[in-house]
């Protein structure tokens, strides 16, 4: 299958409302890159604009992508009357040629203390007490690469989740349901809007040897428990990699996921002001915010429901 490739750079604040154009437009999945990188052995890729980032989405080749184009042309046009836009570049790539494009500048790389991303083509000699992802992120999203993944997989480390249930709302390639399988919850719902995602994820699940936990499903929030009948309806940690105006929009149905006591760490936030924003959404639905991680721009919230 050919794909277009739909790319804009912005400022961070600005990157949010693209972001979520391109996923209400675009195939599901967003990707924002442009921070610094840092490689196992220490080095970083720095940006070569900083205080800007590239938000890229991808649109099947299909008799719909005109159309499309043309959606995200005229709405990218009136945010640009509220951040300084350029136009968007379209450009057509082969489905093969996107997955080795992320190969050339895919490294293995340490985060935290103990989890370790290697892609699937990289050697690596584990460390004894390493918890090792192999990643191969394909279509989808999710690579570890970008800080608010780090800042996720961070939090996860330092979260409880031995024999817990753990939902993963926006799972790209799997990431982060697999690190959360890995670091030992007994099981793992994996949800993505993106059918590519969700067959990346299940792949990568199998690949780590923890398919029997983790279970990747097309959908988001509020859960279908028609369609997903055999799986918890209440977890004890959730975790949402998305954007800002997404989760604050999913605030409610985010809380009401976790039992007394249970935490959401919300990831994907590119601002101090919608990170205060958003910890005052959840705290009005009966959060209590217990931290703010930040790296560059980036910020992630970890979030207990308090008991009811």
């Amino acid at each position: 299958m050919k794909w277009i490739e739909v790319s804009v750079e912005v400022d961070g604040e600005g990157a949010e409302a693209v972001a979520e154009v391109f996923q209400k437009i675009g195939h599901g999945g967003v990707a924002i890159e442009g921070d610094i990188q840092p490689s196992l052995d220490g080095a970083e890729y720095p940006v070569t604009n900083p205080g800007h980032v590239t938000v890229k989405a991808y649109l099947p080749q299909d008799q719909e992508v005109e159309e499309k184009k043309r959606q995200i042309v005229t709405v990218l046009a009136l945010l640009g009357t509220v951040w300084p836009l350029p136009a968007p570049a379209f450009h057509e790539v082969d489905e093969q040629d996107w997955a080795n494009a992320w190969k050339e500048h895919f490294q293995v790389l340490r985060i935290g203390r103990r989890l370790v991303v290697k892609p699937t083509w990289r050697p690596y000699g584990p460390l004894p007490d390493d918890v090792v992802i192999e990643l191969d992120p394909g279509m989808a999203f999710g690579t570890g690469l970008h800080p608010s993944t780090r800042l996720c997989l961070m939090e996860m480390e330092d979260t409880p989740l031995k024999g817990r249930h753990v939902l993963d709302v926006g799972t790209g390639s799997g990431i982060l349901a697999i690190a959360a399988a890995k670091l030992g919850a007994r099981r793992v719902l994996a949800l993505d809007i993106d059918p590519v995602a969700v067959e990346v994820a299940t792949a990568n699940a199998l690949l780590n040897q923890v398919s029997g936990r983790v279970t990747a499903a097309r959908g988001t929030l509020p859960l279908d428990g028609d369609r997903l009948p055999s799986l918890p309806r209440v977890f004890d940690v959730t975790v949402a990699n998305i954007t800002a105006p997404v989760l604050t929009d999913m605030a409610p149905h985010l809380m009401n996921t976790l039992g007394p006591g249970g935490r959401l760490i919300a990831g994907g936030i590119i601002s101090e002001a919608l990170a205060r924003g958003l910890a005052e959404r959840l705290e009005s639905l009966g959060g209590r915010v217990l931290k703010v991680a930040e790296e560059s721009d980036w910020r992630t919230l970890v979030v207990q429901r308090v008991g009811m």
